[in-house]
């Protein structure tokens, strides 16, 4: 049988070739502004990017059309990855953060729980590659704040961590 796949490419949806990161958008909203003119529509779209591997980034971008708008979040989630700390495939520290209304809090699982999380914390999580935790978003319901406080939390997890490692 004649196999058609070379090194790393894939026959998928996606032109041939894997992708480098998932993605995922979380929110997308009509934004209208009044002017002379009439009315001028736009749209803002809030995409998570990670490669499930210990990497994820997330941003928030307008554009006068959705699929426009998605891509350019899309190109700067990449920009703005951060690495996530991870301890077999969970978190190595209980982490509480306040960013704006909204205040997250994670702790580590034990294995074999899942993510134990709701909307937008269970998101980042599943895309930064942390396959058990516990997540909780108190404050607010708004999705763009509840998505860059997680992203927060993991970056005080990263300080966190370099604290607590010995200098070797």
């Amino acid at each position: 049988m004649y196999n058609n796949n070379q090194g790393n490419q894939n026959n998928n949806q996606y032109g041939g070739y894997q992708k480098e990161f998932d993605e995922k958008v979380v929110e997308v909203n009509r934004v209208s502004k009044k002017t002379k003119g009439g009315n001028q529509m736009r749209f803002s779209a809030l995409v998570v990017v990670g490669d499930r591997n210990g990497k994820v980034g997330a941003a928030i971008a307008k554009a006068k059309d959705v699929r426009s708008a998605i891509q350019k979040a899309v190109t700067n989630a990449k920009k703005h990855m951060i690495v996530v700390p991870t301890r077999g495939n969970t978190i190595p520290y209980e982490v509480r953060i306040k960013y704006g209304a909204s205040k997250i809090m994670l702790k580590p699982a034990p294995p074999g729980s899942g993510i134990i999380a709701g909307g937008t914390v269970r998101v980042v999580l599943e895309l930064a590659g942390i396959k058990d935790a516990v997540g909780k978003t108190l404050g607010t319901n708004n999705k763009i704040t509840n998505v860059y406080a997680t992203i927060k939390a993991i970056e005080k997890l990263t300080k966190l961590q370099e604290r607590r490692q010995p200098n070797v």
